[in-house]
């Protein structure tokens, strides 16, 4: 089974920085796409970022472009989010997911997904 392990959230202070790691096994396939989602309390799940792993183009959701960073290492199935100069809004679960194939844009949103992984939360104090 293809399961999704997030980690690396914490509490941060406003203009802090965290990355978040999401490792991925039980893979049979070796082109996916890998997003990240987020819920903060009292709203619905919103898209972040997400990234092919066979040619590691990315998408970022406007909210979080030019502050957040994704990568991929191929070699340990793991995508990284780069989270820089964080907001108090920023506050959120944030969960990882996957579909195979698909693209880092037009695959980037929560029904495009098909494996979710158990979330990490991410504090930033203000």
């Amino acid at each position: 089974d293809v399961q999704l392990q997030a980690s690396g959230g914490g509490l941060v202070q406003a203009g802090g920085s965290l990355r978040l790691s999401c490792e991925a096994s039980g893979l049979w396939f070796d082109d996916y796409v890998i997003g990240w989602f987020r819920q903060a309390p009292g709203k619905e799940r919103e898209g972040v970022s997400c990234i092919r792993m066979s040619d590691g183009s990315a998408y970022y959701y406007r909210s979080v472009k030019g502050r957040f960073a994704i990568s991929s290492d191929n070699a340990k199935n793991t995508v990284y989010l780069q989270m820089n100069s964080l907001r108090a809004e920023d506050t959120a679960i944030y969960y990882c997911a996957l579909r195979p194939k698909g693209s880092s844009q037009y695959s980037c949103y929560e029904t495009g997904m098909d494996y979710w992984g158990k979330g990490t939360q991410v504090t930033v104090s203000s």
